[in-house]
């Protein structure tokens, strides 16, 4: 494998320098039912040796974390939280004809003052992520932390130092290494059976269409309270249709689809290569590109890190694979998922369950299935206080997720260049050159003209990994972290 050699990386580089609240409806529930308002549980913390547990943000995700903490052996819920106050209440309304007594909340600080609760879960959109989990662990509870578990880099790390420092079990949404098939067949892999590791690839094509575009600031729904929601993100008028869901495309709350569904195939890759730190270089190349709309993440990209034991390469593919179809596109035979190049052959994984590895020509020559519950284990986590017995420990989730800002970063602080321009800026590397040739036949099917709708080539950034920033890149170092919105702040001593 060429890695992308240093004259090249400088030639890509100067081409680019370019408040408590029990929701208020459950009294007038009380009036006409009779039924007990939801209160959190009285009596001694951990009576009958449950975990008492709270679920912040259930909208989406978090319905599979209400669903996994129940089905945990000795877990009881005890409190709910979210900024929109319908949400909470029919949420609520579902956990009493169940027969279980949650207390309700919309302001997760007045939650993480109830000492009725031992850990809380969080599937709060990605800007929420560090500073809701910091705050939980300074508060005295373990934690579940949806991916990507930052909204950037510095906040990422300082959840790992709040994590170490308060002896906390914070566990990543990455459910993937709970699976014992893909664990043991990266063993088996890095273990030399089928030959030195040249290249790690990470793909997401993923559908995702257009989000439509708006002439104005759109109102925000009655019963949510905005300030909150936004937390430490800019609060900005709503420029979109929708404010659940599409907050992944646009940059002060989410990290595109990299850091969205990617984020799950860029820790597997890493995971492949065993790197326990940031790539010392990182390029990327793409755009927002097929439609126009108040998205602003890309929804097609490449990101190269290159690590010294091998590359790793990922893609994003939000458009189908022609203008015309309804499917998406696969790279040999994987369109969500994996495939590490060795010298004997490959590992293929396109799920969270299992992999498989083939020959040269393709033939599979052996498979690994197997899986386990990904809270479950956080729950044992608990119980043992041993942060080792974690599948996905929050360093883990730190350091895939950080590798999908920096790659964002590069992206951001691109310029966008005719086709022929960026092809020469990689050509010196072949396997990056291929995957950039197979995007463009991807947005050629798509009718996509890139002499008209030209592609970004990002800054080639060089990292120190120890450091966790940029070398001589003032504007990219400033985008490791963000501007807080007081007092949604992520604290500089945690």
């Amino acid at each position: 494998m060429n890695k992308l050699d240093r004259r090249s990386f400088l030639k890509t580089s100067l081409l680019t320098t370019a408040s408590f609240s029990i929701f208020p409806a459950l009294a007038a529930e009380q009036s006409a039912t009779g039924r007990t308002p939801a209160t959190s549980q009285a009596g001694v913390p951990g009576a009958n040796g449950d975990i008492r547990y709270a679920v912040v943000g259930f909208m989406g995700r978090g319905q599979s974390h209400l669903e996994g903490l129940r089905k945990a052996k000795g877990t009881r819920l005890v409190a709910l939280c979210d900024v929109d106050s319908e949400v909470l209440g029919k949420e609520i309304k579902k956990c009493q004809d169940r027969g279980e007594q949650v207390a309700g909340y919309t302001d997760i600080r007045k939650l993480l003052e109830d000492k009725n609760i031992d850990a809380v879960s969080f599937a709060t959109p990605n800007h929420w992520h560090s500073l809701g989990a910091i705050w939980a662990i300074q508060a005295g509870k373990d934690v579940y932390v949806e991916k990507p578990v930052s909204h950037n880099v510095w906040e990422g790390r300082q959840l790992v130092k709040a994590a170490r420092k308060f002896n906390r079990i914070v566990q990543t949404g990455t459910q993937s290494r709970s699976s014992s098939g893909i664990r043991e067949a990266i063993e088996w892999v890095r273990a030399g059976n089928i030959g030195k590791i040249k290249c790690a690839r990470g793909f997401c094509y993923k559908r995702r269409p257009s989000i439509g575009k708006v002439d104005g600031p759109q109102p925000i729904p009655p019963t949510i309270d905005y300030d909150l929601w936004c937390g430490p993100a800019p609060k900005e008028p709503l420029m979109r249709k929708k404010l659940h869901y599409d907050w992944h495309w646009v940059w002060p709350t989410g990290n595109g689809d990299l850091g969205n569904q990617g984020i799950h195939q860029m820790d597997m890759a890493r995971w492949v290569l065993g790197e326990m730190a940031l790539s010392p270089r990182v390029l990327s190349i793409g755009g927002r590109l097929g439609y126009v709309d108040d998205g602003t993440t890309p929804n097609t990209m490449i990101v190269l890190h290159d690590y010294p034991t091998a590359p790793l390469i990922f893609e994003v593919r939000g458009l189908t694979s022609g203008a015309d179809s309804q499917d998406m596109d696969k790279y040999r035979g994987v369109g969500v998922g994996i495939v590490a190049d060795c010298e004997g052959g490959s590992m293929l994984i396109t799920g969270y369950t299992g992999a498989k590895i083939v020959d040269k020509d393709g033939r599979q020559i052996k498979s690994f299935e197997g899986v386990s519950d990904h809270f479950a284990n956080f729950i044992d986590a608990v119980r043992s206080r041993k942060s080792g017995d974690l599948n996905a420990d929050i360093l883990e989730g730190h350091l895939s997720s950080a590798l999908c800002h920096t790659g964002n970063i590069s992206y951001r602080l691109g310029k966008t260049h005719p086709p022929e321009e960026i092809r020469d800026a990689v050509k010196s590397n072949k396997d990056l050159a291929e995957t950039l040739g197979r995007m463009e036949e991807h947005l050629g099917a798509n009718k996509v003209d890139l002499k008209k709708t030209p592609a970004t080539l990002g800054l080639a950034l060089r990292m120190d990994p120890q450091t966790e920033t940029f070398i001589g890149k003032k504007a990219a170092n400033q985008m490791l972290r963000r501007e807080y919105r007081k007092p949604f702040v992520v604290p500089e001593i945690v």
